[in-house]
């Protein structure tokens, strides 16, 4: 019989039990499934998004989003389209449950314990396929499926969970897909095109200093620096702007505070409005970064 014997929730960072259901079954080949299975929950981050392992007679599939895991152990002939859509729904609910602070600050396992109650009744309506299947559009969990399978870890995987080496992490390097960022907005847009304006200036103002230190010996090539570095940090904001990012709001802080002191130190060659300009443009789009956050999850990840 086709059903999902086992699913949890993890911390991704530390591999620490957020959540789980409650297992009765004692078979041996089930009890090392599970061994399987506790050793990948703490080598999440080390795999793409979405993966399956077969174990003997059961399968392996997990997703992470957000810094947390959901992992089950379902039998082998137990449908990857429905799979993957129980992990899903997990998923959605423990998001709106549950906020990023409460799950990093989380210090003893299974400190989400009431949410094993949902894992159950969701267990016990997935076990129970056709009365589900009226519930869901498997057309459109099919279709995911085709476009971007699970990626299907070996035996070899297993055994690197243990010692996982850099030459094996290499593999799975862009395999997983960026997190997406919520939709740009109109003022994100202005950010952007006034950033890379501030960008433009700089360099153009950098280009005219070199031209000054060539001609005079005199002249501070300094300036030539923070002029390029001030530039740098406009651009590097606008990509923080598009872009995921790991820290990605320290990164922007720091970009902030490099075109602040960029623009202290050109105070001799900028009027008190020109220097207003550029730190104000920073702070905009550092704003603005902080503000277009990581969607709750992938927009093509229906299943």
């Amino acid at each position: 019989m086709s059903m999902v014997l086992f699913a949890s929730v993890v911390r991704v960072r530390d591999g620490l039990p957020l959540s789980a259901s409650t297992d009765y079954e004692q078979d041996k080949g089930f009890q090392e499934t599970k061994k399987h299975l506790k050793g990948l929950s703490k080598k999440l981050s080390q795999f793409p998004d979405r993966c399956s392992l077969r174990s003997g007679l059961y399968n392996i599939n997990f997703t992470s989003s957000l810094g947390v895991g959901y992992l089950m152990v379902c039998t082998e002939n137990y449908p990857n389209v429905l799979a993957f859509s129980f992990l899903d729904e997990l998923q959605r609910e423990f998001i709106v449950t549950y906020d990023t602070k409460r799950i990093n600050s989380a210090l003893r396992p299974f400190s989400f314990i009431e949410f094993d109650n949902f894992i159950r009744k969701t267990k016990q309506r997935y076990n129970s396929p056709r009365s589900l299947s009226t519930k869901i559009n498997l057309a459109d969990m099919q279709t995911e499926i085709k476009l971007r399978p699970p990626y299907q870890l070996s035996a070899e995987d297993i055994r690197s969970i243990n010692g996982f080496s850099q030459h094996e992490q290499s593999k799975y390097k862009g395999i997983a897909p960026n997190q997406m960022l919520e939709a740009i907005t109109l003022s994100g847009i202005v950010a952007c095109v006034l950033s890379v304006l501030c960008g433009a200036l700089n360099l153009l103002r950098g280009v005219h200093a070199i031209e000054s230190v060539l001609q005079n010996e005199d002249e501070d090539f300094n300036y030539v620096i923070a002029f390029f570095l001030g530039t740098a940090a406009c651009l590097y904001q606008c990509y923080l702007f598009a872009h995921f990012s790991v820290w990605r709001n320290i990164k922007s802080f720091l970009a902030f505070a490099m075109i602040c002191l960029c623009n202290m130190y050109l105070y001799e060659l900028r009027n008190l409005w020109q220097i207003l300009f550029h730190v104000t443009v920073g702070a905009f789009i550092t704003l603005q970064i902080h503000m277009r956050q990581p969607q709750g999850k992938s927009p093509d990840y229906n299943v």
